[in-house]
């Protein structure tokens, strides 16, 4: 019997809602990326793979270098980094919440507003709406001078890319760092949003190494699955708010 007080305390301690914060998001990163990020960012990551084919010698092009083009490492190593960096901000802020009435009221209206996000966001994608990716030209251009100026060609020019462009405005993204924010801690908002972006990566490397058009029948085979992925994950989230409250 003690056992099992211990394990329903555990269960309803901080520790298990930053566990329950970490796979929502996770979840949220592998469902929403099909109906996302494989078509807004695949043009990016197909660059990329094109511009690192052009540069490899006739001699060495075999599947296996195709392979290890498509997957971009470093470009989503560069991605995971900003993701952890936004993610440490927006933990960070909330921190000043820390130890006062507001903690835990503050913690559930960021969750539940994640929560709405992705439903909405998933819902509008589907719709074919794009209103939460736009954003000031200024930004765009903005990320698009300092784009221009980073090398191709080499891992450290991938990284660098997959820093900036980790900055580009997205709904989705959005929700993520709500969600990260109702951490109330760097640390585990920067695990938050890097748990978000490893669900992110399998969808852009499936384009990045079967292209766009691959992508898009594999697409095709989990995208009914994905907004009832993102429907259970937006519920986990409305759980975890609840649990702040109680």
């Amino acid at each position: 019997m003690e056992h099992v007080q211990h394990l329903i305390a555990l269960c309803s301690s901080d520790a298990a809602i930053g566990g329950g914060l970490l796979l929502g998001l996770f979840l949220a990163g592998a469902a929403g990326s099909v109906l996302h990020c494989a078509p807004m960012c695949g043009v990016f990551v197909l660059g990329q793979v094109a511009d690192r084919m052009a540069r490899v010698p006739h001699r060495m092009l075999c599947e296996s270098m195709r392979i290890r083009s498509g997957l971009l490492v470093p470009y989503h190593l560069g991605r995971l980094t900003t993701y952890a960096g936004l993610g440490a901000v927006a933990g960070g802020s909330a921190a000043v919440f820390a130890g006062s009435f507001w903690t835990r009221p503050v913690s559930a209206v960021l969750l539940a507003v994640a929560a709405g996000l992705f439903i909405s966001h998933a819902a509008g994608r589907l719709a074919g709406l794009r209103w939460a990716d736009r954003a000031p030209a200024w930004w765009g251009r903005f990320l698009g001078r300092i784009s221009a100026r980073i090398p191709r060609g080499s891992a450290a020019g991938e990284f660098l890319l997959g820093l900036a462009l980790g900055f580009l405005p997205c709904g989705f993204l959005y929700g993520a760092l709500a969600a990260a924010a109702a951490s109330g801690a760097p640390l585990l908002g920067a695990a938050a949003m890097l748990a978000f972006g490893l669900g992110t990566v399998p969808s852009l490397m499936v384009v990045g190494v079967a292209g766009q058009a691959a992508g898009r029948r594999w697409n095709r085979g989990v995208t009914a699955a994905a907004p009832v992925v993102m429907g259970l994950n937006a519920v986990l989230l409305l759980i975890l708010a609840w649990q702040r409250l109680a």
